[in-house]
């Protein structure tokens, strides 16, 4: 509770005491910032595990129908493969195969970590940061990745450290905006019944803005939806910045008479200081950061405690690594650090791979469902949600086999 400074000056009986208390306060401030500065730089790759160099002989990004792949392959022969979140890549493929892959080719895959900062650098990159830059990196480091976990006959997890989450709860999220609530709520059970989730997403607002029509819908699917499903089932809403403050904490209260999880982007992404007033008004937890590309800005949101979920999406942010790095900072100040997952592919199965490793992972991931899936095999796991559980995989790697034939019928694309 946020006590008024002249009420906190009543009953405290002395000016020493508010002296006190204020020095205490940046003392832990201090302490928490050196805590989120060593979580932000301690190194991520266990490159311990390679007893010699893997030298990363090659990188193609390869184009079968609307799907794009990142192919590693080391100086031993030694494939490694990533889907390239290819509604992302028809347009940013120039600027993997001219601005990112050139860093990586030729250098040894253990200094995975050192190379990201070297390719941030490379030829003034820091200029094109963005979604189509770290969308480029994320999609090149889980290739090497693959590669990496195969060399050793480790799953991708093992990379990091120890496995602490091997059968995932999931979450379905609808995408759907503006249809009738009564619409809504079929969908969702649907999509619940086919995968057995224990928990749902729904879209709040009209994105990036409100009208009459939009808070009708809100004000109905927030209470249909816990009619529907029951007192004990986990439902999150994320509003896509589509409110202001005093809009969001009106609906913010109503999702907290109504028991939802987590409220997710507010009001619009980069609004920091009308996100955090947010959050200070409710006891919702409020989730952020999908649209985040700076590691720096992560500390800002969890040093402040703009938004109590913290949620890279590993695509638009460049990786395993460095998410798993916003996963540790977050972990120092007590938050979850639940991914945002965009796109299809193989997005499920990375989202499962980093809940493996994260022990703050949060109590549901997103899963997409299994439309737009590449064709792949895997022996230790259905791939699936079965129950509302997806099965990590245990094999080397990501742990899956594309299908050989969807490969080679793939083309190597040029800029």
């Amino acid at each position: 509770m946020n006590i008024p400074r002249r009420d906190f000056l009543k009953t405290s009986g002395a000016f020493g005491a508010l002296a006190f208390s204020a020095k205490n306060s940046k003392a832990q401030a201090t302490g928490l910032a050196a805590r989120l500065e060593k979580a932000m730089t301690e190194p991520i790759l266990r490159a311990e595990l390679f007893q010699q160099p893997v030298k990363i002989a090659s990188l193609e990004l390869l184009k079968n129908g609307s799907s794009y792949l990142v192919r590693a392959r080391s100086s031993d022969g030694v494939e490694g493969f990533s889907e390239a979140h290819s509604s992302v890549m028809g347009a940013a493929y120039p600027i993997l195969i001219k601005r990112v892959a050139p860093t990586f080719i030729g250098k040894d895959a253990r200094e995975l970590e050192a190379l990201q900062r070297e390719v941030y650098l490379a030829n003034s990159n820091y200029k094109w940061q963005g979604l189509p830059f770290w969308v480029s990196v994320a999609a090149v480091e889980i290739a090497i990745l693959d590669m990496l976990g195969k060399t050793v006959k480790k799953p991708l997890g093992e990379l990091f450290g120890p496995l602490v989450h091997r059968n995932i709860p999931v979450y379905r999220a609808t995408g759907n905006r503006g249809n009738a609530p009564e619409a809504e709520i079929e969908y969702l059970q649907k999509i619940v019944a086919e995968t057995g989730a224990g928990a749902i997403k729904f879209r709040l607002g009209a994105r990036m803005h409100y009208n009459e029509a939009s808070t009708k819908r809100d004000h109905a699917l927030i209470k249909l939806t816990r009619k529907t499903f029951g007192d004990n089932f986990t439902i999150y809403a994320d509003g896509n910045g589509s409110y202001d403050v005093p809009m969001a904490i009106k609906i913010g209260r109503m999702m907290e008479e109504y028991k939802l999880g987590f409220f997710e982007e507010p009001v619009p992404f980069d609004h920091y200081e009308e996100t955090k007033q947010i959050a200070d008004a409710l006891t919702i937890p409020i989730a952020l950061g999908e649209e985040e590309m700076s590691l720096r800005q992560f500390r800002y949101i969890i040093e402040r405690d703009v938004a109590q979920v913290i949620q890279p999406d590993l695509m638009y942010f460049g990786g395993f690594i460095r998410s798993l790095k916003v996963a540790r900072m977050a972990a120092v100040a007590g938050k979850d650090c639940t991914l945002h997952m965009s796109g299809g592919g193989l997005g499920y199965l990375y989202v499962a791979h980093f809940a493996s490793v994260v022990p703050n992972c949060g109590a549901h991931q997103e899963y997409k469902g299994e439309d737009d899936t590449l064709p792949v095999s895997c022996d230790s796991s259905s791939l699936k949600s079965e129950k509302g559980r997806l099965k990590v995989p245990t094999g080397p790697g990501l742990g899956i086999m594309i299908d050989p034939d969807f490969v080679a019928k793939a083309n190597v694309v040029t800029a």
